[in-house]
């Protein structure tokens, strides 16, 4: 129990700002860390959806209640999955080579295409939050998929191959127990499923059929580009499928 408790310490502590108590990271709790990675999207994902709430009770306007959905995911995780998709953005515009592609990974500066590419992201997820309208039910469908990122992220560090020996995800990844943590990453994501179709119908089957249609590109991509995945390409997908889930929900809204 103490080692589950330390492993719950790790991933909130590695990604998100949430207040838990800080454990000296080792290869036992390490261990099971990213079976506890998807409990950050239940918080991240209920403050969206409270706020949403709040948001129709109090009768806010579109563009501040699609600000606070667009900030709150980057303030509860301190915005560290948002520095790999700049970090990615930078890469893939380069067009060098494999080894060139993950040496700009690694540098902490960011450069034009990574501005201008969280520039674009943070326009498209305003807009699409400010066209959102949605019942509570469905509003909570949606939110579920703060979870269904990160079974997915999660899955990927214990079943793709590393592009390299080193860093965060090659790190989690050699030390995890990869059976188990799949096994929970398959049943955060098959229960998600369930309660995404349950609470939203076609809505909720379409935001995580759009996380599934991503996290294919996020393999076949992260294969060719940089032979494997690393923290900050498993970072690029997160924040890629948190994008696509709205722009899901809000075409299914306006098909339905």
């Amino acid at each position: 129990m103490k080692t589950l408790l330390q492993s719950f310490s790790v991933a909130f502590s590695m990604y998100s700002r949430l207040p838990v108590p800080q454990v000296e990271w080792n290869e036992k709790n390490m261990k099971y860390a990213f079976c506890f990675f998807p409990l950050i999207g239940i918080f991240v994902g209920g403050a969206v959806w409270l706020w949403l709430q709040a948001a129709a009770f109090w009768g806010f306007g579109d563009s501040l209640r699609a600000a606070v959905c667009v900030a709150l995911p980057l303030l509860i995780t301190g915005g560290i999955h948002l520095d790999g998709f700049c970090d990615t953005v930078d890469a893939l515009s380069s067009h060098q080579s494999r080894e060139r592609k993950l040496e700009i990974l690694k540098d902490p500066h960011i450069g034009a295409f990574a501005l201008m590419g969280c520039g674009v992201y943070f326009l498209l997820a305003f807009g699409l939050w400010a066209e959102l309208s949605l019942p509570p039910r469905q509003a909570a469908a949606l939110c579920v998929g703060f979870v269904v990122s990160r079974g997915f992220s999660g899955m990927s560090i214990v079943t793709f191959p590393c592009a390299k020996n080193s860093g965060t995800a090659s790190m989690f990844s050699q030390v995890a127990q990869k059976q188990r943590v799949r096994a929970v990453m398959g049943l955060f994501l098959g229960v998600c499923l369930a309660v995404m179709v349950y609470l939203g119908g076609l809505m909720g089957l379409c935001c995580f059929g759009a996380a599934a249609l991503v996290f294919l590109y996020y393999r076949l991509m992260s294969q060719k580009q940089f032979g494997g995945i690393t923290g900050d390409l498993a970072g690029f997908f997160l924040q890629m499928a948190e994008l696509a889930m709205p722009a899901a929900a809000l075409i299914a809204s306006l098909v339905s």
